[in-house]
């Protein structure tokens, strides 16, 4: 595999789990919030272990069933994914 495939599942998730925690600040502060949309686009497109990983570090969106089922699906697909394609490039 590619290492820029790995660099880029390590961008993605990292901000991932920046996002989610600015989310989380905002929400305590009372501000503006990044939409729901934005949080399960992000862990969708390769940054769900960062989703998960802010959820359960930050107790956040755990209680919301989008959330709470949506992203351990996301990663299991992805974590199949993944898996999928090193076994075929050996």
């Amino acid at each position: 595999m590619h290492s820029w495939f790995y660099y880029y599942l390590l961008a993605v998730n990292i901000i991932t789990f920046i996002v989610f925690a600015v989310d989380k600040a905002k929400a305590i502060r009372g501000q503006w919030r990044v939409s729901e949309a934005a949080l399960l686009g992000l862990s969708l497109i390769g940054g769900a272990i960062g989703g998960l990983f802010a959820m359960y570090v930050l107790h956040h969106k755990t209680r919301k069933p989008r959330f709470a089922i949506g992203l351990p699906l996301m990663f299991l697909a992805q974590a199949v994914l993944l898996f999928w394609w090193i076994v075929r490039t050996i």
